[in-house]
């Protein structure tokens, strides 16, 4: 097992410290904050060991898990990789693409392993259909939320968006070429809503829309590819496949049939993955452990958390 120990004991960091308890992978050792208050709150409530420092924690474990503010990653982190620990770094992986790129090169001259917590990459509507998403030219994404002042320090591209750029590039195998983008604050300091306009060199288009001011939640993507349109659900954890093939000379009589100007015959299908519910976050703590066990790369390495940032950057520039 792997000693495991947590800096942050906020919202987020709390859930990290009781999957990682819970886990088989990993020996929760126990977790810092400097928040003196809380600290000692969490220790007193969930029975974890608080540590009086970043250092002594890092000294005692092979896996620092990173739960703070974004602000503070690049430093912590540079902390536990100058340490010779591996690092899971919560998303987005830094405040900037610079930082992102020189804790990318520095976990690799160390010989560390390190992965983003785009946690959206485990979810089981996306896994259940990742597999038939080939090629998609153009691609629709809608990440709403009800206002919550957690997460209002950073724009919504950091907050929501930076999980559909982070999807969208793992199923697009081509570089971005433009970039359009708009965001208005209406409630913070920063920008609640954005749209974003993503034109890759291989033709696919992207249209991306986040807000954290909405009256209702809603977590949807759909990825349109030749002879097949696929919605994945996020938040309700569904996903739907619609596939057209040619259709046979004698179609069945429940059959539905397309045909377009030039007499070509589709015949349309209609598949609902089964979809295993799970717990994404201990599924990608998990999956480090076996990329550090098995020395291979992270589902979601440093460099591909730094190329969403990258993106994220140039939508923010754009405002």
């Amino acid at each position: 097992m792997l000693k495991a120990g947590v800096l942050g004991a906020g919202h987020l960091g709390k859930i990290h410290l009781r999957l990682l308890q819970q886990s088989e992978k990993f020996d929760l050792v126990g977790f810092y904050d400097p928040i003196k208050e809380n600290a000692e709150k969490v220790a007193k409530e969930f029975g974890y060991t608080a540590f009086d420092s970043i250092s002594d924690l890092i000294a005692a474990v092979d896996v620092i898990d990173i739960v703070t503010p974004t602000l503070s990653h690049f430093d912590c982190a540079q902390q536990a990789v100058k340490a010779g620990k591996h690092v899971f770094i919560e998303k987005p992986i830094t405040k900037t693409y610079e930082e992102a790129a020189a804790l990318r090169d520095l976990v690799q001259a160390n010989g560390v392993r390190g992965q983003v917590g785009h946690v959206e990459r485990f979810n089981p509507a996306f896994t259940a259909v990742k597999e038939s998403i080939h090629n998609p030219m153009f691609i629709e994404t809608h990440r709403l939320a009800e206002f919550n002042p957690r997460g209002t320090d950073v724009p919504v591209v950091l907050d929501l968006m930076i999980h559909d750029i982070d999807i969208i590039l793992s199923v697009v195998h081509s570089k971005v070429k433009t970039v359009q983008a708009s965001g208005i604050s209406v409630i913070s300091e920063t920008p609640d809503i954005a749209n974003a306009r993503l034109e890759f060199e291989n033709g696919c288009v992207a249209n991306l829309t986040a807000s954290r001011i909405s009256m209702k939640n809603m977590r949807k993507s759909r990825f349109f590819q030749k002879d097949a349109y696929i919605s994945v659900d996020f938040l309700e954890k569904k996903s739907e496949l619609v596939r057209m093939t040619d259709a046979p000379e004698n179609p069945g009589d429940f059959a539905m049939i397309l045909q377009n100007a030039e007499g070509v015959k589709k015949q349309i299908y209609f598949e609902n993955p089964e979809v295993a519910p799970n717990n994404a976050i201990l599924d990608e703590l998990e999956s480090f452990a076996k990329a550090i066990e098995t020395n291979t790369t992270p589902v979601v390495s440093l460099y591909q958390g730094a190329e969403a940032l990258k993106v994220a950057e140039q939508i923010i520039a754009c405002f």
